[in-house]
């Protein structure tokens, strides 16, 4: 008897060998993004975002949570202490530390302390923080401006890769 695959599974080994072999030729299509939009691009984006998803199943993946940390908002801290029933200053002392070159309360250590390794499924899921209630911020209304943001998540992200990667093929059409 075979098992049956997810086909939406994220096989990270094959991911990061994919980005190691086209980082430069994304990063440039970003930066030129960036510079020159591209007429259509924010009609594209949520087509493509439904593509992706169909490709994409985060469960199986959980890279995110595993290589970077949100940051956690004055409002984030607040909602997740009340909901782990501490106090707001007991919840960073445990898990948080301030990035004073960003003014960003983020992790104190990854994998993200949230994170269940066994099942890839978030244990404050209900109250997580806005910045991974967000991720990987695929539709934007103006998708040029957050360019910034995907260079930086197509490393960690395969769905941000695949949609990085479908815009291009889809732009140069």
């Amino acid at each position: 008897m075979s098992v049956q695959r997810n086909p939406r599974e994220v096989n990270l080994r094959q991911f990061r060998k994919q980005f190691n072999d086209n980082r430069r030729k994304l990063r440039r299509f970003l930066t030129k993004v960036e510079t020159d939009r591209p007429r259509g691009l924010d009609q594209l984006t949520p087509v493509i975002e439904k593509e992706v998803w169909a490709e994409v199943d985060c469960l199986t993946c959980a890279n995110c949570c595993k290589k970077m940390t949100p940051t956690f908002t004055t409002k984030d801290i607040a909602r997740i202490s009340a909901h782990l029933e501490m106090t707001p200053t007991a919840f960073r002392d445990k898990w948080l530390v301030y990035e004073k070159s960003d003014k960003d309360w983020v992790n104190v250590k990854r994998p993200c302390q949230f994170l269940d390794l066994t099942t890839n499924m978030c244990s404050i899921y209900s109250v997580r923080p806005a910045d991974c209630a967000g991720f990987p911020h695929l539709t934007r209304k103006k998708m040029a401006d957050y360019v910034h943001v995907h260079k930086q998540n197509i490393e960690y992200c395969p769905a941000t890769y695949k949609m990085v990667e479908k815009i291009k093929a889809r732009l140069e059409q």
